[in-house]
Formats: C-alpha cells, sequence, structure tokens
C-alpha cells in the first residue's frame, strides 16, 4: 500500500516529514580525529549530494583513522514506477504444499545438499535454509518429509561439494555466501559451475545460490538457476527446486 501523496516518479528519503530528504549516514575516513577531521566528513558528504550535513558522532578509531555519523538532506530523487528487479517469479507453497508436491509429482525422497563454500566461514544463512528449526518461524528442509536435507558446513572445498553430489546423486545444491569482500564470491561460485560442468552433471542438478549481495540476475549470469538475497525462507527455496525437478524432467 503506497501514500497517495507519494508521486513514485520522484521518491526521496524522509525523516521528520515527507519529502525532507533526511538521512543518516556512516563510515570511516584514513585521518586522524579532530576538527579537521569532522570538516572533511562534511565536505565529502556534500559531494555525495547532501545539504547541510552535520556530523552527528565521531570516534577515533586509532591509528589515524576516524568514524563517522552523518545526518542531512538528501537532494536526489528516484522514479520507483521505473523499476525493474530480476527476481524468482512463482507462486511460492508453505512447508505443507511443498510436501505434498514432492508425493504428488515426485514420488520420491529428494536430496539437497547446502554449504558456504570457499573461505566463507557465516553459516547463518545456510542453516536458516537447511537446519530443522529453520528460522523466523520457518522451519528448515531437514523438517520437510520427502526432503533429504544435508548441510555441509562452512569452508567446504567446491571439489569437495561435487564429490558429495555425486555420492549421494544430489537433486540441488545450495551455496551461500556471506563474505564477498573484494567479490571474492564471483570467482568461488563460477567455480563451482565449471566443476559440475566438467563432471557432466551441472544439467541433472537444480543450482542455487544465496547471500547479502546475491540476487537472481547475477546468480543467472554465473550460471546458476536461482539467486535468492535477504528476507527468504527455507519454503521459498523448497518451491523453486521441487518446480524445477518437474519442469526440466529430473524426476
Amino acid at each position: 500500500m503506497v501514500d497517495k501523496r507519494v508521486d513514485l516518479t520522484k521518491v526521496k528519503p524522509y525523516g521528520d516529514t515527507l519529502n525532507d530528504g533526511k538521512v543518516q549516514l556512516s563510515f570511516s575516513l584514513p585521518v586522524p580525529y579532530g576538527d579537521e577531521a569532522n570538516e572533511a566528513a562534511k565536505q565529502l558528504a556534500k559531494k555525495m549530494g547532501m545539504e547541510e550535513p552535520s556530523v552527528v558522532h565521531s570516534k577515533d578509531l586509532g591509528l589515524g583513522y576516524t568514524f563517522f555519523v552523518m545526518y542531512g538532506s538528501c537532494t536526489h530523487t528516484v522514479n520507483y514506477d521505473a523499476i525493474e528487479v530480476p527476481k524468482v517469479e512463482m507462486e511460492f507453497m508453505d512447508k505443507y504444499g511443498v510436501e505434498d508436491y514432492i508425493k504428488e509429482n515426485i514420488k520420491r525422497d529428494i536430496v539437497i545438499l547446502g554449504a558456504c563454500t570457499g573461505s566463507d566461514a557465516h553459516t547463518v544463512g545456510i542453516d536458516a535454509i537447511m537446519n530443522m528449526k529453520g528460522f523466523d518461524g520457518h522451519y528448515g528442509l531437514e523438517r520437510y518429509k520427502g526432503i533429504e536435507a544435508i548441510n555441509l558446513g562452512s569452508q567446504v572445498l567446491n571439489e569437495e561439494l561435487v564429490a558429495k553430489a555425486v555420492e549421494t546423486n544430489a537433486d540441488a545444491i545450495l551455496v551461500s555466501q556471506v563474505v564477498t569482500q573484494k567479490d571474492v564470491h564471483i570467482p568461488n561460485l563460477t567455480e563451482l559451475v565449471e566443476l559440475l560442468e566438467a563432471e557432466g552433471i551441472r544439467d541433472k542438478i537444480v543450482l542455487v545460490c544465496g547471500g547479502p549481495r546475491l540476487g537472481h540476475e547475477l546468480a543467472q549470469e554465473l550460471g546458476y538457476d536461482a539467486g535468492f538475497g535477504p528476507g527468504t525462507y527455507a519454503n521459498h527455496v523448497a518451491s523453486f527446486i521441487v518446480k524445477q525437478i518437474v519442469d526440466r524432467d529430473l524426476v
């Protein structure tokens, strides 16, 4: 539901009143703490398009670095009506709908592998999807009837993941990537696709990735069937996988 007073072709932030453009911004600069540092932060904020920026908090980080919290008004707007975001477009089923779909259309248990690959040791994302308790009231795939969910944990080498997929005759692989500094996730995700292709099983597996900086468009560019970002629950991923298994005749 959208406020009728809002012009969706010229959307801007608000803080106290509609369209006042008020924003809060935080960043660090490699300069010593002090008045000069605060002035540098304000000048930088102005160049970012903020009107009347002010430093509401600054902290000495040591070794010539300073952290800032800025407050000011954004002068820019965006045309919300013109925005198109590539995403998985389908009607998602709940847990029980997925279980019924497997029973009626696949008629066997499916195997789903999940892992944080490469150097990534952050399992919170993959655990939310895979583990039995799930997240935010949504059960994980381990609790689904008709799904054998195997969570391989963190820092899994792509070679190990592919070997496990062959060993278990996996139907789907879920890869979580939280560590994305310097775009380290790009070559890592690409390598997995290449290894699956070399093994001759890429077309036989539903391949999904997810994480804070991963979306459907990037995932498909890297050779994945789908990408899911923040706000994804196990039933979303499960719905996509089981539909893909049937649609691609992987039953």
